[in-house]
Formats: C-alpha cells, structure tokens, sequence
C-alpha cells in the first residue's frame, strides 16, 4: 500500500508512519519544517517534504493520512480529495491498524506518555513481544515512538482530545487521571469525563480498567462501567530512577498491568527500576555555558507543571531551580487560569515567555501576559520575569540570572524544546 502521511512530523502521525513502513507499505509524506522528528524519519527511510501546497501528494497513493490539526481547507487534503484517495484523520487510522490486536490503551489528562513507556518496557522484558505506539521518544525502544512487535498485543496511547480514543476497541485500559483539560474541544468538567465513561464503555467483554481509585476523578469515570476495575493503589510504590511522585504513581498503573497479565511481580519492579525516562520529560539535555544544568519538559498543565516541579526539587534539592515556561494555548491558559497562578511554587525564579498558539483557529480569547506574570507572582510567591519570544527569553537568561550549579527547568509543549537545545548547544 502507497501512504502518504500530511504534517507527518507528529509524535503521533511519525509513529504510525515509521510502523506501517516496517510493516512493508511505502510512506512518505510532509511537514511544515524540518524537526527532529522528521529527521529520523528519513534516517528511517522515509521521504519527508517541506512543500504543502498539495503538489506532492501522490495521485497513486492509496491512503491518505492527516494530523488532526490539519485543516479541512488545507491544500493537500483538497489535493486528496481532488485525487479520490481514500483519507483518514491520524486516529482513524491507528484506530485501523490496531484492529484484529489485543489493544492495551493507556488514557488520561496527564502521564500517559511515561506510562507507556513504562508499559512497554515491562512488556517487552516479559517476552510479551508488543508493538507499540507512544506520543515521546523511548531510549529503552531505541529512542524511537514506536516498536514493531510479533505477538497479539498492541500498546498504545490514547489521547482524549476530540474524543479520538474513540477509535480504539481495547481489552485493557490504564486511566492515569481524569482532571480535565482541552476545554476548546469539551464543554466542561463533566463533558470531559463522560467521554472518558464512552471510552471505558468500549471495553471488551473480557477486559478491565486499571486506575488510581484513591483518585476521586479516577473514581467518578469508572463508576458503574460493566468491566472488571482493577485499582492500582494496592501495589506499593516502586523504586524508580527518575524523580518525581507523580512517575512513582504512573508506575504503579504499570504494576498493576504487570499483575493483571501475569508478569512476575520481581520482575516487574525490576524493569520499572531501570526505566531511563523519556524524551521531553525531566529530559536532561546538558550544560549551559554558565554551568547552569538544562532540563526538558513536556508540563504545560497546571498539575503537570506542579508535578514536574515537585520532581526537579526531590531530584535537585537547595539548588537554584530557574523554571522558563511557553505557555500553551490561550484558551487553555484561561480556562484554567486559577490552576496556573499556584503550580510554580518551589522555583526560585520564573522566566515566562510569548503564548504558543497551537491552534490559532479555535482560539477565542487572548490571555493579557503582562497581568498572567503579575498574577504568578503574587499567589505562587516568587519572582516572575516575562521575556517576550524565544530569543527574547535566551538573552535574558544569559544576562546573568544563570550561574554554575543552577538548574533550568524549561517547560512547555510548544516549540520552547528548541531553547533547551541551543542554550547547551
């Protein structure tokens, strides 16, 4: 099968795209500019084009795969239409391929990612052979987002954004939480978490959830589900050699999976223990100039960034924690804008940049980021700096607010990742 994949450098769509290559299809596909990500697709052999006027959509292709994020306007997807290539959104199609598989899913507000990963390196120690697709970079599967395995099962992340989980029919599902988030995709608290009771619905016959039922939101979304509901809080935390309560709970998702399959519980923790972490999370990316030590997050959350926060001071004790945060998403930052002016305390300092506007789109509202870092540094009681752009925020913490023995912690989904990089570059 021909597949061509639009805005392929997704960690998702990647992920898909790098699998159903191994699986013997020829893909190729393009993204905006070029990323990291797209770089080890073509190390992996896949063709990556930069140009999205729908020119190099392959009027042959039998498949036409596109990021969710893509625009129903959008030139290439007009080209595929104009073509009569069969199209599907990035989630349908994984949802596709995962068919015929015993799907494990592993859902949530936060934590997913290193919960995968986790999974997955205790599924592959046990000799459980699954394939797997996971929204981060693994080391322990060789530093890619995907593994092509030889068994029934297929590990997978399964985002709630837009309901796109829907497209899995799993047999067991790991919950991590329920908080809420999305808020330009759902209507409210409870909207949210009745798309997480349709997914849970979706369960096979056989099949059953595990979660934190010490967790009320985890309660209230597997409150009266028909499956077995298997609570994670009755095995002990693990040890685990990254920082963080929040990976020692997501761990423990993994225990309880390790039970439910029947993995040997010794052998699950001693997987857990060697876990090395993931890409964009507590990512230590090197040495500043100064001697500053530079750490990569995903946390664009408040309780992701509160989580991760804890994490760094656990890990880092009394050093100075500098934390840069790219606030993600207007509406997001509005919607839960309360929740963002209390997770920064345990920083010394807070450099707060320009918003990413991920979705220019369905932005409604425009954050003032002025009283967004006043506001900060009133309620979570430390220093706020605002920068302005990328570059903006580089140069001010070069101009002497980083010293030797100091930690950065940079934070966001958007494209601050590129900041970690340089500044230890």
């Amino acid at each position: 099968m021909k597949i061509y994949c639009s805005r392929i450098g997704g960690i998702g769509l990647s992920a898909y795209a790098a699998l159903q290559r191994e699986n013997g299809h020829q893909v190729s596909g393009s993204d905006r500019a070029e990323s990291v990500v797209t770089k080890d697709l073509t190390s992996w052999g896949i063709a990556v084009t930069h140009v999205q006027d729908g020119s190099q959509v392959p009027s042959d292709a039998d498949l036409f795969v596109y990021s969710d994020a893509l625009p129903e306007d959008a030139p290439e997807r007009k080209k595929a239409k104009e073509y009569k290539i069969r199209s599907l959104s990035y989630f349908q199609a994984l949802g596709e391929l995962t068919a015929g598989y015993d799907v494990i899913a592993v859902a949530g507000t936060h934590g997913k990612s290193s919960t995968t990963s986790m999974a997955a390196l205790l599924l592959v120690d046990a000799g459980l052979d699954p394939t797997v697709v996971v929204g981060t970079k693994v080391p322990d599967l060789d530093g890619k987002n995907f593994r092509k395995g030889g068994s029934k099962l297929f590990l997978v992340e399964a985002c709630e954004y837009r309901r796109h989980f829907l497209h899995f029919q799993p047999k067991i599902i790991l919950v991590t939480n329920a908080d809420g988030d999305h808020f330009d995709s759902f209507t409210s608290v409870d909207d949210y978490r009745n798309a997480f009771r349709e997914f849970l619905g979706q369960i096979t016959s056989d099949g059953a959830v595990i979660t934190h039922l010490g967790d009320a939101d985890c309660r209230a979304v597997t409150d009266g589900i028909h499956s077995t509901v298997i609570d994670a809080d009755q095995f002990s935390l693990p040890t685990l050699a990254i920082p963080g309560a929040h990976q020692r709970q997501n761990a423990q998702l993994v225990l309880a999976l390790a039970d439910h399959v029947g993995v040997d519980p010794k052998k699950a923790r001693e997987s857990l223990a060697r876990y090395r972490g993931s890409w964009r999370r507590m990512e230590v990316k090197g040495k500043t100039k100064e001697g500053a030590l530079v750490i990569d997050d995903y946390a664009h959350h408040p309780r992701e960034i509160a989580a991760t926060v804890a994490g760094a001071r656990e890990a880092y004790g009394e050093k100075k924690i500098i934390g840069v945060l790219q606030p993600h998403m207007h509406n997001r930052t509005i919607a839960l804008y309360d929740d963002f002016l209390t997770c920064f305390k345990g920083l010394d300092l807070l450099v707060l940049t320009d918003i990413y506007d991920a979705r220019s789109d369905t932005e409604s509202e425009t954050v003032d980021i002025h009283k967004f870092a006043e506001d900060i540094a009133k309620h979570s009681g430390i220093e706020v700096q605002y920068a302005g752009g990328l570059a903006q925020a580089k140069a001010k913490l070069q101009s002497g607010l980083l010293h030797d023995g100091d930690v950065v912690l940079v934070m966001g989904a958007g494209d601050v990742t590129n900041l970690a990089t340089e500044m230890t570059q």
